[in-house]
């Protein structure tokens, strides 16, 4: 029987480039500058790497599918490298791979790093791929915004929500994240917005403004993972250990019959059901210090607040209404600006996200320091409301 991984993994450093349009690098530049900070965090050479995982989703560096752009980028020293890909939880992806080597004795130090040059592929947003047979059924125009607009649409129907409370609740969202965003350096959009300009923003797809989507970036993140036994022998203190690592993959249930009203992630509920047992929390909505979601949509966050059990079944609204996942707020999200202030460089979000939970944890995030933070939570999505990839980590300091 599965016993978990709870506390068998721990964080021995973490690195993060400056998120943005960056027309001055390249992909390598990107990924050495997340994984030198992340290896003078973790005080070791690279010597002492037994293996690497390594996320990006976009063909735009090397050829193929393999792991040779990372390990030539870094000059590992001949290691095993494993390119993953997941959708757009490609970074936690690439953070579960290494957590696994480490927990089931296969590697004592392992890599996670995951890079994307968006801005560099022309395209305005995500890029697009060519529509399938099931496209055209629920994504009539194609485009990720119009999917997610749909997931707007279903959740006011379903929990009879006015339009406008939807789309003021929504704005908050937007508003919160990036007052958020504007401490954070390594943020790409660091400007404070109003509910005003948020609620009178140009239209993308209705109910979603401008400022209800995310941007589009550049950007690398990397992990160093251990046991916690190796990381105090090396002499860490306060260590941020691995609660959990749940991934959940949608099997046609949302978009083959109607038992899927439209309105909630199917795969999230899941994810986060078993990140809870493997992490051993029973009340999330008390137990759960701060959390990063997938904030692609200012609606999908406001979503998975529900799909993470932390809001009642259709209490989002009024949860966000009330300050309550604000910077000041019980469950704060979107500490660091999330997907809307750093844009969505696909294969390094999911890492970008840890890396805040791991400075916050550790009592390092300077301006936007959380008080006494014990507990973290990651959601990473991937593809569209009716077929996706959900994960869900959970990180905390060792003992807790």
């Amino acid at each position: 029987m599965a016993r978990g991984i709870k506390d068998k993994v721990a964080i021995l450093g973490m690195g993060c480039s400056k998120f943005g349009e960056r027309w001055d690098t390249g992909p390598e530049e990107l990924m050495v500058e997340a994984y030198l900070e992340a290896m003078q965090d973790a005080g070791i050479e690279p010597t002492q790497l037994d293996a690497a995982w390594f996320s990006t989703h976009i063909d735009e560096i090397g050829t193929g599918k393999g792991g040779t752009p990372l390990s030539l980028a870094l000059r590992l020293p001949n290691i095993a490298v494993t390119r993953v890909e997941n959708f757009c939880a490609s970074g936690s992806e690439a953070l579960r791979g290494a957590v696994y080597a480490v927990a089931s004795g296969a590697a004592d130090i392992a890599l996670a790093l995951g890079v994307e040059k968006l801005k560099d592929t022309g395209y305005g947003g995500l890029p697009v791929s060519n529509p399938g047979t099931l496209n055209p059924q629920w994504a009539p125009n194609g485009s990720a915004p119009g999917n997610f607009a749909q997931l707007a649409s279903a959740y006011r129907a379903k929990h009879g929500i006015a339009k406008e409370d939807l789309k003021r609740a929504i704005a908050h969202v937007s508003v919160k994240s990036h007052a958020n965003g504007s401490k954070n350096p390594k943020a790409h959009l660091r400007n404070e917005i109003s509910e005003d300009q948020a609620l009178n923003a140009p239209m993308i797809a209705e109910p979603l403004g401008l400022f209800d989507c995310c941007g589009v970036s550049d950007g690398a993140a990397a992990a160093i993972v251990t046991t916690p036994e190796i990381a105090k022998a090396m002499g860490k203190k306060d260590l941020v250990t691995i609660k959990a690592m749940q991934l959940s993959v949608s099997n046609g249930l949302e978009s083959q019959h109607n038992s899927w009203d439209g309105s909630y992630f199917h795969t999230a509920r899941i994810a986060a059901k078993k990140a809870y047992q493997e992490a051993g929390i029973e009340k999330p909505r008390e137990e759960v210090s701060m959390i990063e979601v997938h904030d692609c949509f200012s609606i999908t966050e406001l979503v998975t607040m529900e799909d993470l059990f932390i809001s009642p079944e259709g209490g989002a609204v009024k949860d966000v209404m009330d300050g309550f996942y604000d910077s000041s707020g019980s469950v704060p999200c979107q500490i660091d600006g999330g997907l809307k202030c750093f844009g969505h460089p696909i294969g390094a979000s999911g890492l970008r996200m840890a890396y805040e939970m791991y400075l916050q944890l550790q009592g390092r995030a300077g301006e936007r320091q959380l008080a006494n933070p014990k507990i973290g939570l990651t959601h990473n999505l991937g593809g569209s409301p009716s077929q996706n990839v959900c994960s869900v980590a959970i990180v905390g300091l060792e003992g807790v």
